[in-house]
């Protein structure tokens, strides 16, 4: 049951996320949850402090495409897309609950990249 919980609030969260809400998309985190941006540097802390950074982005994202979510116990993982003023960056999001809640995330974000000819006949393209 427990993991059933997690999974309907990571839903939750992730449509929050998509559609701006932005209470709603902070309500799966503790009050002191820590977010971490490797790429950058930064570290959030507190819930309170995450939403106020999040709710001063300069732009509102035009796609939102959540890819997978996979995990256990307390540790879960979302793989998404995410695209801001016509570019998509896709998103990896590691979450760690304690108490039902986030207290601990990492977000890695990444452009894409055009695939190399040399190797087309051994892949496929996904989407």
């Amino acid at each position: 049951m427990h993991e059933e919980k997690i999974r309907e609030a990571l839903n939750a969260h992730w449509h929050a996320s998509a559609t701006g809400d932005l209470d709603a998309e902070h309500d799966i985190y503790d009050d002191n949850a820590i977010c971490d941006y490797p790429q950058s540097g930064e570290r959030i802390l507190g819930r309170i402090n995450l939403q106020a950074l999040r709710s001063h982005h300069p732009e509102k994202p035009s796609g939102f495409d959540v890819r997978r979510i996979q995990g256990n116990g307390n540790l879960w993982i979302t793989e998404y897309t995410i695209t801001y003023e016509g570019r998509a960056a896709f998103t990896v999001s590691i979450m760690e609950f304690c108490n039902d809640k986030v207290v601990h995330e990492t977000q890695y974000f990444s452009d894409p990249f055009a695939a190399p000819g040399w190797r087309s006949r051994w892949v496929e393209q996904i989407t």
